[in-house]
């Protein structure tokens, strides 16, 4: 039932819950607009044959469900259009014959992981502590595993008190709590032209506004960005940031880049989110932007895109001085971290098993990225131990076409536009992690037949 206007033969009982759901599928097939009035009570009970208390409480549940809004003296309109569904950029659509998914970025499959967890969980079932079981006070969370957040960070080259460490489950619950932190709904955050997919419905869940900032084959241009702040007309709060090759391009910015653009973020008055999903997988890498400028800076990592995709553990470094305004919006939104990954985490960075799986993650990786440059050929972006290349597409080269080409022959990849916040030339991510050698070595073939037909 998604037209309008409804029949009276559309309504069955409980009638109001059968009036409210057939709004709400107009509204979701597009039949009823965004400002659109709706009946005044009384019209819309006699066209149905109910009461006037059916349709009241009908409108009262999609004002509830933010579907509608209820104007005294005006009426009852519509306040959304089609429902939210977030576009992603990977593949997810079913299949009768499920293509290799080289849309999602994630660490390669290894065997040892499974032997990891098992292991673990095997441990811990014969020592687990009562707080892993019974604790729901956050601060007691981060006590009991500050330490073990704090040598991860230090991994990754960064040096911070545990008490200015925060635990979240995953990398985008830190990202939502560094948001909530610096910005209000109507404020600005720069990012690079193009980024990572999650900060897009994280501004409009957050209502902010997303301004893509020039970049060159080195990154983040640092005067750029001083200058989109200055246009911003002080609404610009904070600038985001993927130097460290998860970003889409897989770029790892060198260090004079990265403390320019600390600079340019202290001049233009800018606080710095720092997202470095992959944390310490590219070794030998330079100091992270945030150790340039500590005091306006948030850094956050997390262990499922380097370790395992089932460790949801993420690790967000406060300033100093919001670090109390940092936690309280997290308590508000997720709480605490989930205690029970925490244990998994702690057991596995403690006896060596992170780093063991880290290690056997850059080999597997570094065997892939070669193959992937056979097939994709040099033109194709990325690093020895990266998670996923980019490849940018001829000029004028239809990316939605190659996307569907390359589906036609089973291989699942995502297109560029998903992570544009600029307009840019067309282009394709090809993650190389989630398929067996074999599997993928198959894949990347077929890829370059589309590629070079």
């Amino acid at each position: 039932m998604s037209h309008w206007p409804l029949r009276r033969e559309d309504i069955i009982r409980p009638a109001y819950r059968s009036l409210a759901q057939g709004i709400a599928a107009a509204i979701d097939a597009g039949s009823l607009r965004p400002g659109q009035r709706l009946p005044p009570h009384r019209d819309l009970a006699w066209q149905l044959g109910v009461s006037v208390q059916t349709v009241s409480r009908a409108y009262e549940e999609l004002i509830r469900a933010d579907l509608i809004s209820g104007q005294v003296g005006r009426g009852s309109f519509v306040r959304s259009g089609p429902r939210e569904s977030i576009e992603v950029p990977w593949f997810r659509a079913p299949t009768d014959r499920p293509p290799v998914d080289l849309s999602m970025m994630t660490p390669v499959h290894l065997p040892r992981i499974a032997d990891a967890w098992a292991d673990s969980m095997t441990r811990l079932a014969h020592r687990l502590p009562q707080s892993a079981m019974l604790s729901f006070r956050p601060r007691q969370t981060m006590s009991l595993y500050g330490g073990m957040a704090a040598a991860w960070l230090s991994r990754c080259g960064i040096t911070v008190p545990a008490q200015r460490i925060l635990i979240t489950n995953g990398t985008t619950p830190a990202m939502f709590v560094a948001l909530l932190t610096v910005a209000q709904p109507g404020d600005w955050i720069a990012t690079e032209a193009v980024t990572c997919h999650t900060i897009k419905p994280a501004a409009q869940h957050l209502h902010l506004r997303l301004k893509g900032v020039e970049c060159d084959d080195r990154g983040m241009i640092p005067e750029a960005l001083i200058e989109a702040a200055a246009r911003s007309g002080g609404r610009m709060r904070a600038v985001f940031l993927l130097p460290s090759g998860g970003g889409p391009q897989a770029r790892i910015v060198d260090r004079d880049r990265r403390e320019a653009l600390a600079e340019a973020a202290a001049t233009a008055g800018l606080m710095i989110l720092e997202s470095d999903p992959t944390g310490p997988m590219p070794p030998r890498r330079p100091p992270a932007i945030s150790g340039f400028a500590p005091e306006r800076s948030f850094y956050f990592t997390g262990l499922s895109k380097c370790l395992s995709p089932g460790l949801r553990l993420g690790f967000l470094a406060l300033p100093e001085k919001l670090a109390e305004a940092a936690l309280n919006r997290h308590l508000s939104m997720a709480w605490m971290a989930t205690p029970l990954m925490a244990e998994i985490a702690q057991d596995w960075i403690s006896g060596g098993t992170a780093d063991a799986l880290l290690e056997a993650q850059r080999a597997e990786l570094a065997a892939r990225n070669r193959m992937a440059l056979r097939y994709l050929g040099t033109g194709s972006q990325g690093f020895l131990h990266g998670l996923h290349r980019w490849l940018p597409l001829p000029e004028g080269a239809d990316e939605p076409a190659t996307v569907a080409a390359a589906l036609d022959r089973q291989v699942a990849i995502a297109p560029g536009a998903g992570f544009a916040v600029l307009p840019s030339g067309p282009a394709i991510r090809v993650s190389i992690g989630g398929a067996g050698m074999g599997e993928l070595e198959q894949a990347l073939r077929n890829l370059s037949a589309v590629l070079h037909r």
